[in-house]
């Protein structure tokens, strides 16, 4: 019989304190084992810290690890690179998956290993309800356009070692988006499990109403643009463009006028 993969669940952790037990609640129900959750407390200001401490007293699974705040894509890379498993799932610490998620995604990459990511479908959640989360398929075109796969994607850590990780000086958001970019652009499958198994809390502090503003979205695009030009090149043509559908149409008119 084949030994399961150890899985190491990366949760990166600033002033969610009262989401904290709900998001570890729904990593402790997972049917896939062996598994460890590991808490990176990014410098907290809330109760955040103690409810970790108290989670790693009842859990043996649980570790925790208190830094200065630094933000997420470098809590991340902390909890990874502490990580003992070779199969990698960052949950934020406000959001939730499903009992099944871990299971089915390893099955996925142990049986391809062509493939990089797997993910699942997913809802967007707040104490108005539940909302379903349309996500676009994935291609390297698209993933060129927007991001359609959210953090809490399982990976191996083979392969977020050889792209660096995220990257800690993306600080206008998104930083998830880039990170793909690197592991998924010279190539490597992507599969999105037709289930619903992970939760994404809509709050009033939520990353991605605050990283939605137009300043934002410029200093990302030149950031994306000027990492990665090789990318877009290929799959658009030349940069991306603020108006990021239009990108491709407007890059090969460009060119066609020898501009």
């Amino acid at each position: 019989m084949m030994n399961n993969e150890m899985v190491s669940v990366v949760i990166p952790c600033y002033n969610q304190g009262k989401y904290l037990r709900e998001t570890v609640d729904s990593v402790l129900t997972s049917t896939y084992r062996p598994l460890e959750i590991i808490i990176v407390n990014d410098g907290s200001t809330d109760d955040s810290l103690l409810i970790a401490e108290q989670l790693k007293k009842a859990h043996a699974e649980i570790n925790v690890i208190d830094q200065k705040n630094g933000g997420v894509a470098k809590a991340r890379n902390t909890g990874v690179k502490a990580a003992s498993g070779e199969i990698i799932l960052p949950l934020d610490g406000d959001d939730k998956i499903a009992p099944e998620y871990i299971e089915k995604a390893i099955d996925t990459l142990r049986n391809k290993p062509s493939v990089k990511v797997v993910y699942c479908k997913a809802v967007k959640f707040s104490e108005a309800g539940e909302k379903f989360w349309k996500l676009k398929p994935f291609s390297s075109y698209q993933l060129a356009r927007d991001n359609m796969i959210f953090v809490a994607s399982l990976f191996r850590k083979q392969d977020f070692e050889a792209v660096g990780g995220f990257s800690e000086d993306m600080v206008m958001g998104r930083e998830d988006w880039e990170f793909w970019i690197k592991m998924l652009k010279n190539g490597g499958e992507v599969v999105q499990l037709p289930f619903i198994g992970f939760y994404y809390r809509m709050t009033p502090e939520s990353k991605r109403k605050k990283t939605g503003t137009n300043t934002k979205k410029r200093q990302r695009i030149a950031y994306l643009n000027a990492k990665h030009a090789d990318f877009f090149e290929r799959e658009l043509n030349g940069p991306l463009r603020f108006q990021r559908t239009w990108s491709k149409p407007y890059n090969t008119l460009m060119k066609w006028l020898g501009k």
